[in-house]
């Protein structure tokens, strides 16, 4: 398939030259007519490829259960909705079947769709090797994020997983709770201002993800983009990109890069990214300078002499710390693998922390009783300190943890592999299966969880979840290719959400929430949610 698309791309750029090199003698409708009869030939051999693979890939997967089909050909293409309705479909289905399924979208892509821990857990925990990222989500981020750790396979990851490890090390993660803490505080001290202003029913999703963003970038590149209070080009481009790969997702002509970069949103898309690419790489390329020139910064604190020292360097971020990681034989990541890096980190770090802080907060503002219990407990660890910022050392008490865990449930929708070879589903060994692990469809498994929709903090009780699955509660997947950043991500969570609930009261927006997923959970038209201001509580 992609040989055609090569070729059916080259064809269509040799034929406008060809065109211009004519001699004008030759006859215009000649060359339309061959024109015509080369695409006609390529795009018949496109569509015989189709129907063939769609056909064995039909036979293969007769193992699995078949929802029904509209037809043989169209099978389940436009089944998949980014709705409301998208998601309740999704229950039912999952209350249908209530481990697997197989589903066609036409005779474009044959899935297989796991949503029990006892299938999952075989997939997730398979060798690297074995289970690789598909191109059919994966790809439209290629040109963003490069061969980075998300999207790289086999010996490749592997190097890059080893590399990248020392940067999410507890000793790395502390210096981070400080920027945390700061950028909490610049929203707390807009959202304070909006109230006194009388507007105090505000968007969570547009606050959140501009703070997450403010805190990447400090943690990154040590850089202050201001971006809470004003714009900037880089976290427009971001924005544009993410909304760009959903609409490519749901296009299935976009789908071809020779007819995507040919429109406007590819041309959008390309802008974005040049914009992007260029700040991330000056970045880099000034940080390495001042390395070879002034040295490394500090990453950890000094304990010579028997007393904590601090050294005056700066605390090194993300990029220094890529750039000092050596692997076993010495060599380092060059600036293009640590550009890569830096944009993946940006693009999983801040929509993923924002929903999941987001969902947490309006789980909150419906059930005030475990509101109040959260308060009373922050309250209680903050009460015998001069600062209300937060560090690594305070403990994460009895009921934050459990209140937490039910809305970061649905942070991330879903997951896809491409199973070259399932030790679990011996019928499907070999064939190149795509696999879509529904995090979504896990989390909301009656057999696993029951009334999945109620928010119920208990469930997480230890005394509850002793004879859970491992696999039941996969919010940063499993295995050897789960989320690198997920203790950076618990961290700022635990953090913004304690301080928003010592210092606000969060109450419903009036306004009917309707899910929305896409790269992860959203809102349609925001989650709105009224916000008190609360006096520092009385030593």
């Amino acid at each position: 398939m992609a040989v055609i698309d090569a070729v059916l791309d080259r064809l269509l750029d040799g034929l406008l030259g060809l065109g211009r090199l004519l001699s004008p003698l030759c006859s215009l409708f000649v060359l339309l007519q061959l024109s015509a009869l080369v695409v006609l030939l390529l795009l018949s051999l496109r569509v015989v490829c189709l129907l063939w693979s769609h056909a064995q890939f039909t036979r293969r997967l007769r193992c699995f259960s078949k929802p029904p089909t509209q037809n043989w050909l169209v099978g389940h293409l436009g089944e998949m909705r980014s709705t409301e309705e998208g998601l309740q479909a999704v229950d039912q289905l999952v209350r249908t079947y209530s481990h697997s399924c197989s589903w066609f979208l036409g005779p474009f892509y044959s899935l297989v769709r796991l949503f029990h821990p006892d299938y999952i857990k075989p997939l997730l925990l398979a060798p690297a090797s074995i289970t690789v990222k598909d191109e059919l989500f994966y790809g439209f981020l290629r040109p963003w994020l490069g061969q980075s750790l998300l999207l790289s396979n086999g010996e490749d990851w592997s190097r890059r997983r080893r590399l990248l490890t020392p940067a999410f090390h507890f000793d790395i993660l502390k210096n981070y709770v400080k920027i945390f803490n700061h950028s909490s505080n610049i929203m707390h001290s807009k959202w304070r201002r909006l109230v006194a202003e009388g507007e105090s029913r505000q968007d969570m999703f547009n606050h959140i993800s501009l703070m997450t963003l403010d805190s990447l970038l400090r943690c990154t590149f040590s850089y202050n983009s201001n971006c809470q209070e004003s714009s900037s080009e880089y976290i427009a481009a971001i924005f544009e990109l993410s909304t760009l790969v959903i609409e490519r997702r749901g296009r299935i002509l976009h789908h071809w890069d020779c007819l995507y970069w040919r429109s406007p949103e590819g041309q959008r898309f390309k802008q974005a990214c040049s914009v992007v690419h260029g700040f991330t790489r000056t970045v880099v390329q000034e940080r390495r300078a001042q390395l070879l020139h002034r040295g490394e910064p500090e990453s950890h604190t000094d304990t010579t002499g028997g007393e904590e020292k601090k050294k005056k360097k700066r605390v090194a971020d993300f990029i220094d710390l890529l750039l000092l990681s050596k692997d076993e034989d010495g060599h380092g990541l060059t600036d293009e693998e640590i550009k890569a890096e830096a944009d993946t980190f940006m693009f999983g770090g801040h929509d993923t922390t924002a929903s999941g802080i987001s969902w947490v907060l309006y789980n909150l503002s419906q059930h005030q009783d475990h509101q109040d219990r959260c308060r009373a407990e922050v309250n209680d660890l903050l009460q015998d300190r001069k600062t209300e910022d937060l560090d690594w050392s305070a403990p994460v008490r009895p009921s934050v943890r459990p209140s937490v865990r039910p809305s970061v449930r649905p942070s991330v929708c879903l997951s896809v592999r491409l199973s070259a070879c399932l030790s679990a589903f011996v019928s499907v060994r070999g064939t190149g299966s795509i696999c879509l692990v529904s995090i979504y469809g896990t989390h909301h498994n009656p057999e696993i969880w029951p009334d999945p929709d109620v928010y119920n903090p208990m469930r997480f009780d230890p005394e509850n979840s002793k004879d859970r699955s491992s696999h039941a509660f996969i919010p940063f997947s499993s295995g050897p290719r789960n989320c690198i950043g997920q203790k950076f991500a618990m961290a700022e969570l635990r953090v913004v959400v304690a301080l928003t609930l010592r210092r606000f009261r969060l109450t419903p927006g009036g306004v009917e929430v309707r899910r929305l997923p896409q790269l992860v959970l959203r809102a349609e038209g925001g989650l709105w949610l009224t916000l008190e201001t609360l006096d520092a509580p009385q030593d």
